[in-house]
């Protein structure tokens, strides 16, 4: 369950406090505490609109708090493995099935599990985790969770930016399950793909 307050005082604490109350919460949920991220960067992006909160410093903070979160998963999950994990996790809501999901869906779709995770809420906080755990390298880690953070920070900051509190209730309205989300992705990549390969293929014909 999510323990941030309203929204109306959402938007007061982030005046207040600014870009720095926005790495803070990022950071630990990220790490798997029950904060609603992507809300909260809605909210930051309607501020930035109304010129209450910095637009460099608001996107810089978000991107930092997003790789500083995911990071210390990594490191965790590199250094303790799943004992610690699994024995102390319960306490933020992490359990050992929860987390052997993510192992799952870490295993079956690779490295590309840290890019789109963050779009899944209830992934991104195991999947930090799940790459430390299997030592994947740093540099293949960094590559992709932080390529990953960045495309998420910027949709969600934008929603709220552009398009404002209807950009709030959009998100709302299309929050998605954890399976629903990755399949519809997986079945847009499909699409991609081969919408390219066929492309290619008659343009090769054409030549």
């Amino acid at each position: 369950m999510d323990f941030l307050p309203d929204l109306p005082t959402l938007s007061m604490w982030l005046v207040q406090y600014g870009s720095f109350l926005l790495f803070v919460l990022l950071t630990l949920g990220i790490i798997a505490f029950p904060i609603p991220e992507e809300t909260l960067m809605v909210v930051a992006g309607i501020l930035m609109r109304h010129q209450k909160l910095p637009i460099p410093g608001t996107v810089l903070a978000a991107f930092a708090g997003s790789i500083c979160g995911i990071s210390m998963s990594y490191l965790i999950g590199r250094t303790v493995g799943g004992y610690v994990v699994t024995k102390y996790g319960k306490f933020v809501g992490i359990n050992e099935a929860r987390l052997k999901k993510a192992h799952l869906w870490f295993e079956r779709f690779g490295k590309w599990t840290l890019f789109v995770g963050y779009f899944i809420p209830g992934v991104r906080h195991f999947t930090g985790l799940s790459a430390g755990t299997t030592k994947l390298h740093y540099k293949q880690f960094a590559l992709f969770a932080y390529s990953g953070a960045l495309v998420w920070v910027s949709i969600f900051l934008s929603l709220g930016y552009f398009f404002g509190h209807c950009g709030l209730a959009l998100y709302e309205k299309l929050e998605l399950t954890f399976d629903e989300l990755m399949y519809g992705l997986l079945i847009l990549l499909c699409l991609v793909a081969s919408a390219i390969v066929i492309y290619l293929y008659f343009k090769k014909k054409s030549r």
